[in-house]
């Protein structure tokens, strides 16, 4: 299996509408994206997997399934081998998909067990239900020992990333291991529209924030997965065109750092 390319990407967190997150996922694809990235606890799987089928049916649009990637995470409550194998079936079922482009283990809390729950991903990817393994909101430790138990390569860590927590530690590791990091909140939950800095940068190079914040993210290797809807789907995939100049990434990396904005209390680095 070649490595997986993870081009800047649909998150659907937060889409609870069906209608909705299915517009949304049909006209993200419509307009150029190739990698929508869902989840079992966000409960829109069905949803997601009616815009997938919409478009990638419509000859029309001429957009390949095969050129998708998709990728959806277990929930921290089915981490157990057996319901490993079950929710992951069902999440497939509701995608409307024979195979998962990318299977995550969503949070390394609750019911999983390295040892228990991760050889039933490679047993997933043994059997053809999934192409690619990774995992997500992992400490370095977590992901080194992920690392020694799989037999799949990790392909993609996806973590909180964006200019005011930019998880440096992690995309080192990213580089060292060579799996692609997954960022997620890249516009710090619209924070980054405020952000003096970023609409300084902005305005210099004729783009909105939210665009520095994503070039940048591509810039430093991470891909990232912004939700949006209406216009700024569309408005987003532009980051891969900005070509932000060397001086203006550079304060980019010095701007000081924020807090995390997603941190459940059982989270792995609250342990």
């Amino acid at each position: 299996m070649p490595p997986l390319d993870l081009p800047l990407g649909l998150g659907t967190s937060g889409l609870d509408d069906p209608a909705e997150c299915t517009e949304t996922v049909a006209a993200a694809l419509a307009a150029g994206y190739r990698h929508v990235d869902t989840a079992q606890m966000y409960d829109n799987e069905a949803a997601v997997g009616e815009g997938i089928d919409r478009v990638c049916s419509d000859p029309d649009l001429d957009v390949d399934r095969d050129d998708v990637v998709v990728a959806t995470k277990v929930h921290p409550d089915n981490l157990s081998p057996e319901d490993v194998r079950e929710t992951a079936r069902e999440s497939l079922e509701r995608l409307g998909l024979d195979r998962i482009d990318l299977l995550y283990v969503h949070w390394p809390i609750r019911t999983y067990d390295a040892e228990a729950t991760l050889p039933v991903f490679d047993e997933l990817r043994e059997n053809g239900l999934a192409d690619h393994v990774g995992v997500s909101n992992f400490t370095p430790d977590l992901l080194r020992e992920a690392r020694e138990i799989l037999d799949a390569p990790i392909a993609a860590h996806q973590v909180e990333c964006h200019p005011r927590f930019q998880q440096s530690e992690l995309r080192g590791l990213a580089a060292e291991f060579d799996h692609r990091l997954v960022g997620y909140s890249p516009l710090a939950k619209g924070a980054v529209l405020d952000d003096e800095e970023l609409v300084e940068i902005g305005e210099r190079n004729g783009v909105s924030p939210a665009l520095v914040a994503l070039a940048w993210a591509l810039d430093r290797d991470v891909s990232p997965i912004p939700k949006s809807s209406g216009d700024h789907v569309i408005e987003n995939l532009r980051a891969a065109e900005v070509d932000l100049p060397e001086s203006d990434l550079a304060a980019i990396d010095a701007l000081g750092p924020g807090e995390r904005l997603i941190d459940p209390d059982d989270a792995a680095w609250n342990r």
